[in-house]
């Protein structure tokens, strides 16, 4: 459904929290984007229909700089952002590698992108800045985006900024959940990588992460959702 310029007037002059109490009383209760927060103080509040794009864990085999010219690479999906919209971007909270720098964001503006909204990280702040780009984000980190995610699209339902955090204990490298009411199951390999699979019902999420001595943590990803998890040694 496209937003009418009657619609975005009025949104625009709506507080987000008068917006979350309304889909609250219509059932809808996440709907905040954590971790996101204003790039440059004092931006104004912006409207507009979502561009979504989705990162998923790093692959060592596809996320390569070879790969920012591949059909499906941010550069392609840039070409496909309509004038208005906002680029809200599934990062999966990850934020030690970058996935958008001034040069993307120079040409978002040319393309009259009206915002970037994601739960990840940008990469040169100062240049990310002097484009004007409105950006919400969890703040900055050189390193590009290839260095720990995989861009795997646009246009498709993504889980930014948000979901359910699903406590697991590792017992002996087996995975176990402390969650009644989901199961955990997954291994641990000897460099402290983990693999978690967590079911509720018909539903399933598969997530990855690190493992210390002690603790580790990651996120999980299914279908239309998806949320962090921490462990525990046990």
């Amino acid at each position: 459904m496209s937003l009418t310029p009657e619609a975005i007037k009025t949104l625009a002059r709506v507080s987000t929290a008068t917006i979350t109490t309304v889909l609250l009383k219509k059932g809808l209760r996440n709907v905040w984007m954590r971790g996101s927060r204003p790039l440059r103080p004092g931006q104004p509040r912006l409207v507009g229909p979502a561009f979504t794009l989705r990162f998923v864990p790093a692959r060592e085999d596809l996320a390569t700089p070879e790969s920012w010219s591949s059909p499906i690479s941010t550069r392609t999906a840039i070409e496909a952002m309509p004038q208005g919209c906002i680029a809200v971007v599934d990062a999966m909270g990850i934020t030690d590698a970058g996935i958008f720098g001034d040069i993307l964001c120079a040409r978002m503006v040319k393309r009259g992108v009206a915002a970037l909204v994601t739960d990840g990280v940008v990469r040169d702040l100062e240049g990310v800045l002097g484009t004007g780009l409105p950006v919400w984000c969890d703040g900055f980190a050189a390193p590009p985006s290839v260095a720990g995610l995989t861009f795997v699209g646009w246009g498709e339902p993504v889980g930014c900024g948000g979901g359910t955090t699903v406590a697991i204990g590792i017992n002996n490298g087996q995975v176990a959940s402390s969650n009644p009411l989901m199961s955990a199951s997954g291994r641990v390999a000897n460099a402290g990588n983990i693999s978690v699979t967590l079911t509720s019902g018909m539903k399933r999420a598969v997530g990855s992460g690190r493992l210390t001595a002690t603790s580790g943590s990651g996120t999980w990803r299914g279908t239309m959702c998806s949320g962090t998890w921490t462990a525990q040694r046990m």
